[in-house]
Order: structure tokens, then C-alpha cells, then sequence
């Protein structure tokens, strides 16, 4: 018995559409596999940004310090200066002098970076780093120390960043500890305070010029500073800045544009610019 016209009709055209999914498919599957993790795949954006010209106020860094230091960095130094980088606090956790925990963790009650540590000290962690492979990059004699261990509490113990750049610094060694600042209302901004047992020197300067100076005597004269130690406050810790910090995607290449700003200033400092 014929079929129906419609049922024939149905039935020519049911077999083009499997006919056409059978030649795709062996299309597909002829074509080489992609490895991931060597090959993947195309981003429409790049992953590295440029890192924004420093102004005052900063669109990364915040606010300058709202206590100006008027103090000047005129002594010379030799272009191979002895630069050693510190993380502010890497001595001192889980007890008085710990550092800021953020306004994302104590405003906004995120999780910390690292539960052993303050959200500052795995920021300044990160920068020292940075700053160590950069600056080497750059032909400077640099170098980072870092104790033992993050809970040191006695303060005479040889091994804690106060009494390695109390040592250092007698011998010469410029001595600069990276910290980010409390946010707002308790922190001040962005700046350098200067060490306060020798003579303020060009790279001090540079430092200052880029990132703005708190006063030399600043809340009294600091223990670190005292010792040999400039401050180096990157900025508060909230805002675009810590938002880009904790950003996975944006996270690397901010660390990137804070040490490279910091690199710039001893580059200047020293003369090798």
C-alpha cells in the first residue's frame, strides 16, 4: 500500500537532518585534541593592565597621608647601595602590633587571605616579594628578609625585623619595611616614615616624592624607625585598593603595579635611572 504523500515527505526529510548531524559529528571528532592546559582558549581581554601613572590623590593607592612630613632626603648614596625589603609585622601575629585586618574583613566580616595571619601581612608578603625579583631585575643590590617565624615575643630575640635592621642599618644597609595603612577613619594614607637614627638620604626622597611623607617624628618616633626602619605605607587597606588586591583576576598584576612604583623610586634613589 502507498504512503500518504505527507508521510513520505516527513520521512525524506527526517533522514537529510540525521545524514547531516552524522557528517558534523565526524567533522568533530576528526579534529585534533585542544590541551587546556597548554592551549587555551583565546581571551578577549588581556590579562595584564597597565599600571596607572601615580597622582595625588592615587586611583589606586588612595589619599596621600593627611599628616605632611616637611622633612628632605639630601644625603648621597652609592648606586650599589645594600636595599633590604621587609613585610611589616612578620614577627608579630596573634599578639599586640599585628597589623590591620581590612576593611573587608572587619567591616564587611569577609574571610581573611590566610587564617594565620593578618589580611596586611599577606599583602605586604606579597609586594616584598615582588619588590625583591623586580629590583634585582633592575640591577639593584637588594634583598628581603624574612623571620622564622610570625609570632616572635620576645622583642630581643635576634632574629625579629627590629633587631635585623637595627644590625643592618649600623653597618649601612638601607632598611625598608612595606606595610598597608588602617582604613578610613584610623588610617592616614599613603607615605614614607622616614628612619630616624641617620641622616635622610636621596632615596628617602624618591620614596617620598612617590608616595607621599609622613612626619619624621610621626606619633611620637616609631619603634622600627628608631631602629633603622623606613615605613613605607602603601596606602589604607580598602576601597579600589584592597577590591583589586582580592580580585583573583586583577590581584596579580596589582601587586605587579605596586612594586614596580616602588622599584621606580629606589631605582631613582640610587642613581640608576
Amino acid at each position: 500500500m502507498a504512503l500518504p504523500g505527507w508521510i513520505r515527505r516527513r520521512r525524506i526529510s527526517l533522514t537529510i537532518s540525521l545524514t547531516t548531524l552524522s557528517l558534523l559529528l565526524l567533522a568533530k571528532a576528526a579534529e585534533p585534541p585542544r590541551n587546556w592546559l597548554q592551549d587555551p582558549p583565546e581571551r578577549k581581554e588581556p590579562v595584564i593592565a597597565s599600571c596607572p601613572a601615580i597622582s595625588n590623590p592615587d586611583p589606586l593607592m588612595g589619599p596621600r597621608t593627611r599628616m605632611p612630613g616637611r622633612w628632605r632626603g639630601l644625603a648621597p648614596v652609592s648606586p650599589d647601595l645594600p636595599i633590604v625589603v621587609m613585610a611589616g609585622h612578620a614577627d608579630s601575629q596573634n599578639m599586640d602590633g599585628s597589623g590591620t585586618p581590612g576593611y573587608a574583613v572587619d567591616v564587611l566580616k569577609q574571610r581573611p587571605m590566610d587564617g594565620r595571619m593578618r589580611d596586611e601581612l599577606y599583602w605586604n608578603f606579597k609586594v616584598q616579594q615582588q619588590i625583591v625579583q623586580l629590583g634585582r631585575q633592575r640591577g639593584l643590590n637588594i634583598s628581603g628578609y624574612t623571620p622564622p617565624s610570625l609570632t616572635i615575643r620576645n622583642h630581643r630575640d635576634p632574629s625579629t625585623n627590629w633587631a635585623q635592621a637595627k644590625m643592618r642599618s649600623e653597618r649601612g644597609d638601607y632598611i625598608l619595611e612595606i606595610h598597608f595603612d588602617a582604613y578610613s577613619p584610623y588610617g592616614f594614607g599613603s607615605g614614607l616614615i622616614p628612619a630616624i637614627n641617620r641622616n635622610l638620604n636621596v632615596v628617602d626622597e624618591s620614596l617620598a616624592k612617590a608616595f607621599g611623607r609622613f612626619p619624621r617624628d610621626f606619633r611620637g618616633g616609631l619603634g622600627g624607625p628608631r631602629r633603622g626602619i623606613g615605613i613605607l605605607e602603601i596606602g589604607m587597606l580598602q576601597g579600589e585598593l584592597e577590591t583589586q588586591l582580592r580580585d583573583p583576576i586583577r590581584s596579580a598584576e596589582t601587586i605587579q603595579c605596586l612594586a614596580s612604583r616602588v622599584v621606580d623610586a629606589l631605582v631613582r634613589g640610587v642613581g640608576r635611572s
